[in-house]
């Protein structure tokens, strides 16, 4: 195992270990596991249903808006279904709004308010344990290019850098990447930085499944916008 993996590893025991009991990890849970792997995830603050909001408004204040905030809980498996997405806030009021809306749907546990992120080419990346082959990550296109092409590829986890940039380039969709009809090419080696961590997670045996959908790729750097986890019970 590299010195990566190691860390991977480490990390995810810490998390777990942590979370003793719990086998589901929504966004803010798995965002922080993602963030002390030294993964790029959005500054953002929890909301627990139980907070009241103006206790939280010297955290949030360190926060730059716009902002995002969306709903949480772990009975909620997508949150547009539900309408459980504020994009574009813009000042104290319009957050206050938001957070108060959210609170109110069914099942919410809180409300995860985050710096929003720029614009990018969004992909997915997950790993699953495989009954067949054992631990597989996954890499594609986001959003309708997974839906309707299916651009999608596999590989056996964990990954190396080579192995990673092999991944990358199997998709059809990989000229995206590369900057297609003016615009700039990603940053390839974050995107496999992310595709590694991913592949060595999975390959611990300790997880179920994890998904991150979508991440945003910028012509330097990325950025994990949503995520989920689920593990292996005991």
């Amino acid at each position: 195992m590299t010195a990566t993996g190691i860390l991977s590893l480490e990390t995810l025991n810490d998390f777990l270990l942590k979370n003793k009991g719990k086998t589901v990890f929504v966004e803010h849970e798995v965002k922080s596991l993602l963030r002390n792997m030294g993964l790029p995830v959005p500054k953002g603050i929890f909301i627990d249903k139980e907070a009241r909001l103006p206790a939280m408004s010297h955290k949030l204040s360190a926060l730059s808006y716009p902002l995002v905030a969306k709903v949480s809980s772990v009975k909620i498996t997508s949150k547009s279904d539900v309408k459980g997405i504020r994009f574009g806030i813009k000042n104290e009021d319009e957050l206050k709004d938001a957070v108060s809306g959210l609170m109110q749907i069914d099942n919410a546990e809180g409300v995860l308010v985050e710096e929003m992120a720029p614009q990018g080419l969004e992909v997915i990346i997950g790993g699953v344990i495989d009954r067949q082959f054992g631990p597989i990550v996954m890499f594609g296109l986001g959003g309708v290019f997974v839906e309707l092409f299916k651009d999608v590829a596999f590989g056996l986890a964990p990954l190396d850098k080579d192995n990673a940039l092999w991944l990358i380039k199997q998709i059809k969709g990989y000229k995206l990447l590369e900057g297609y009809r003016g615009s700039p090419p990603v940053d390839i080696n974050a995107l496999a930085d992310i595709i590694i961590a991913v592949s060595e997670i999975t390959a611990t045996d300790m997880i179920k499944e994890i998904d991150l959908n979508p991440v945003a790729l910028y012509p330097q750097g990325a950025m994990i916008l949503d995520a989920k986890l689920e593990i292996l019970m005991d």
